[in-house]
């Protein structure tokens, strides 16, 4: 399916939509409108009840300029799964009640399952799968009765620019407003916010550092978001799973105490045991020397060593700055705490001047784009930045979606302030491509 090509933040070309199956979705919650908003499934009940067929056009659309549209893909997996209805509603209510009992029970015992054995949980699991496929027999699927138009996942829209057009009779897919919405604001948030920190940058790498920054359900999607964005590198397997990557990372402080608090004897673990494939990048906040402790690791693995990651607390002055403060009595209005210019500079002259100059160093904690761009225009010395939570900036209703229908029927038809909106940038989506 070679319908478009963006470039990701490790260089590899994505030359197709993300096929539905990637996504993984719970179909049968889905499709009984358990994740949706009660007024659109009370919405879809009373359209089937009536027997009313109403068809229409949904106008998908934001409201922030030159935002980097992420959640198409999975907005069509959705449409996917949960176009249609249940020929018989009140029984397939029933049995997805049941489905929901089974689910809890096979779960309940999983976490017993050391102790009852796998008979028990085997024949619950048999019984979750008969409700499904029952539930599934229900199903009558109108997924390629929709006519869909949409922007890719990687391209641009600005404020009330349609970024999805879709068509066909209402009652089919009104449950789904709520999931392609969600879809799409998580994964517009998160990849522009990580344009920003890219642009910011000025080509260097960006590691995406924000998987504990929301739920673990959302690792996927925001990882990927993260790398339409540009990003290098995510830090769980999860993250970079929907573009067949792998999760990143350094030595994490744990890993450090867990030694004693020897940051090099940490490190020289790490290169021992993990693959040497693996670039290896020491913490070295552990002891707030970042300098001290850089040099002690540089030493003792020689050319082994990729780089230092500078982590400071935001609330820490470090050894190097506040020796020089003592010293030389610099200004005590420049910034001193977390992982600032001067603690950067203090790095990279000691290792220089011992004869690594070859050891990159990566800084995190706390860096925003702004921050990023100020380094940048100052020329702090950094290769590489990890970020975190400032990706996820902006929840709460900067890049939330809006969906309106604006025909019905052939006819121009929305609320005041509403209005059909045709945007000749979208592609008419080739449904039975792709699902084929």
């Amino acid at each position: 399916m070679p319908d478009r090509s963006i470039q990701g933040g490790d260089g590899l070309i994505i030359t197709q939509r993300l096929r539905p199956e990637v996504f993984r979705l719970p179909v049968e919650k889905i499709r009984a409108g358990y994740k949706t908003d009660v007024y659109f499934n009370r919405t879809k009940e009373i359209l089937q009840a009536d027997g009313h067929h109403a068809e229409v056009t949904m106008q998908v659309f934001q409201k922030e300029r030159g935002v980097i549209v992420v959640g198409t893909d999975q907005s069509l997996a959705i449409l996917h799964v949960g176009t249609g209805y249940y020929k018989d509603l009140a029984k397939a209510q029933q049995l997805f009640e049941d489905y929901l009992t089974l689910e809890r029970q096979a779960y309940a015992l999983w976490l017993r399952i050391g102790s009852i054995g796998w008979d028990e949980y085997a024949a619950t699991g048999r019984k979750l799968f008969d409700v499904s496929r029952r539930l599934n027999d229900l199903w009558v699927d109108c997924f390629l009765d929709l006519d869909v138009y949409s922007l890719y996942d990687g391209e641009t829209a600005d404020p009330y620019e349609s970024v999805m057009h879709i068509e066909g009779d209402y009652y089919t897919f009104s449950h789904l407003e709520t999931l392609y919405l969600g879809a799409l604001t998580d994964g517009t948030q998160v990849a522009t916010n990580t344009r920003e920190v890219v642009d910011a940058a000025r080509g260097k790498s960006i590691m995406m550092f924000g998987a504990r920054h929301q739920s673990h359900e959302a690792q996927a999607g925001s990882g990927y978001a993260a790398y339409v964005g540009g990003a290098q590198g995510v830090s769980t397997d999860e993250q970079a799973e929907w573009w067949g990557s792998r999760g990143l990372g350094t030595i994490p402080h744990a890993l450090i105490a867990a030694y004693g608090g020897d940051t090099v004897l940490a490190t020289l673990k790490f290169d021992q045991y993990i693959d040497h494939e693996v670039a290896v990048t020491s913490l070295v906040d552990f002891d707030n020397d970042c300098a001290g402790t850089s040099l002690a690791v540089a030493r003792a693995l020689g050319g082994r060593l990729w780089g230092v990651r500078l982590d400071t607390a935001a609330n820490m002055i470090d050894y190097s700055v506040w020796k020089q403060i003592m010293e030389e009595g610099e200004d005590a209005g420049c910034e001193t705490t977390g992982v600032n210019a001067r603690l950067v500079w203090n790095v990279r002259r000691a290792l220089d001047a011992a004869g690594f100059g070859e050891v990159r160093i990566v800084a995190s904690g706390g860096f925003t784009a702004g921050k990023i761009r100020q380094f940048e225009a100052d020329g702090v010395p950094v290769d590489a930045y990890g970020v975190g939570s400032s990706l996820f900036e902006g929840k709460g209703g900067k890049y939330d979606y809006t969906a309106d229908i604006v025909r019905v029927n052939d006819a121009n038809l929305a609320k005041k302030g509403r209005a059909y909106n045709p945007n000749p940038r979208l592609h008419k989506v080739d449904l039975k491509q792709l699902i084929s």
